[in-house]
């Protein structure tokens, strides 16, 4: 059922009392395509990367379709930036913090903040260190985090170390974080993902030179364990995934050979190849209810810079993917959600540096109405 194509942007007239242009603009967007995030309340977030940190546009009413904003919050010296979400609606940021003293030497560590309901400020940004701690000489090549949240809403962080093996450090009871676990790893490439199911379990995927590795909890909160190795080489950084069973993941990415987009769920004999040219950002996909029938919706970027949407039967990758381009060429990765009335929203950041946001029209399949310019 493939979504037709909106209009081109037009800019929506902001309430009164609010500027008609801001003097920041985004330059690009968090590494995840889950960046257009819920709150509790209904109402949309929306978060992108601008010079010294981070903007946020957030919808004024559940559902739209005006927004606030953007806010500015910095964010000084980090150099990547992602985000996770736990059901009780907490945004966690976690970045990739690079600092040079005054001798030239390279300091790295990994931070975190977080924001506890829709339109709060974020919090301090604090440091989660370095797991290289005896070999200062290794700290600098430290790779670039990504983070779930469990049931209980306990933070995971996992990054690629120097060695091409992953470390894992966490919050515990209290609040208060673990130390660093190596989950011995070998030859991983930065892009790791990070989910976490609706079990409350947390799985891990991590890119390597002749496959992709992945590890399973068997219970929520515990250890964590090597499952099998998936038969899929994906492009560092473009992997994406939905829980679409009960417990069960598929994992989407752009193929490392460049055929086009790849679904794959462990256990099954391979993945399936969906089409499309997408570039080296992670897409996103969602699942929602058309015409009542339990669907998959995805959105990337392709080569070309536009934005491209397709959906299908959840799980059903045979039945066959048509992906639609839709708006003007943007910055990173297009994102999508659902808003508080239940209707796709689809959000990008524009080349000169806005937010554009396309929204499911209430009429029969996937149809998105004009994109506004935020």
């Amino acid at each position: 059922m493939p979504p037709r194509s909106a209009r081109k942007p037009e800019r929506r007239t902001p309430p009164p009392g609010r500027p008609h242009t801001s003097d920041r603009l985004a330059t690009g967007t968090p590494a995840t395509g889950r960046w257009l995030l819920r709150g509790k309340d209904g109402r949309l977030t929306a978060y992108a990367r601008t010079p010294g940190g981070l903007l946020r546009w957030t919808e004024t009413r559940m559902g739209g379709p005006d927004w606030s904003g953007p806010d500015f919050f910095a964010a000084p010296d980090i150099t990547y930036l992602t985000l996770a979400q736990g059901a009780d609606g907490y945004v966690h940021f976690l970045g990739r913090r690079e600092r040079v003293d005054g001798d030239g030497a390279k300091t790295v560590d990994l931070v975190h903040n977080v924001q506890y309901q829709t339109g709060r400020p974020l919090m301090e940004w604090r440091s989660l260190g370095n797991p290289h701690t005896k070999r200062l000489d290794r700290a600098p090549s430290l790779g670039v985090p990504c983070g779930a949240v469990d049931g209980a809403g306990s933070v995971h962080v996992f990054v690629r170390d120097a060695v091409g093996s992953v470390r894992m450090r966490r919050e515990g009871k209290g609040g208060k974080w673990e130390g660093w676990t190596d989950l011995k790893g070998s030859q991983c490439l930065d892009g790791l993902t990070a989910v976490a199911t609706s079990t409350g379990r947390v799985e891990l995927v991590a890119p390597a030179r002749n496959g992709m590795l992945r590890w399973t909890q068997e219970e929520p909160g515990g250890a964590f364990r090597r499952a099998d190795d998936m038969a899929m080489t994906p492009a560092a950084g473009c992997v994406t995934a939905l829980e679409t069973a009960p417990d069960r993941i598929t994992y989407f990415a752009g193929d490392i050979i460049g055929t086009g987009v790849l679904a794959h769920r462990p256990g099954d004999d391979g993945p399936t190849e969906l089409g499309s040219t997408p570039d080296d950002n992670p897409g996103s996909a969602l699942r929602t209810k058309i015409e009542g029938h339990d669907c998959t919706v995805l959105a990337h970027r392709t080569l070309t810079g536009r934005p491209v949407i397709a959906a299908y039967p959840t799980q059903d990758e045979e039945a066959g993917v048509w992906w639609t381009a839709t708006g003007e060429p943007c910055l990173g990765s297009p994102a999508l959600a659902l808003d508080g009335r239940g209707r796709v929203v689809m959000a990008a950041v524009g080349t000169d540096g806005t937010l554009r946001v396309a929204r499911q029209k209430a009429e029969p399949g996937l149809a998105l109405a004009a994109w506004a310019r935020v």
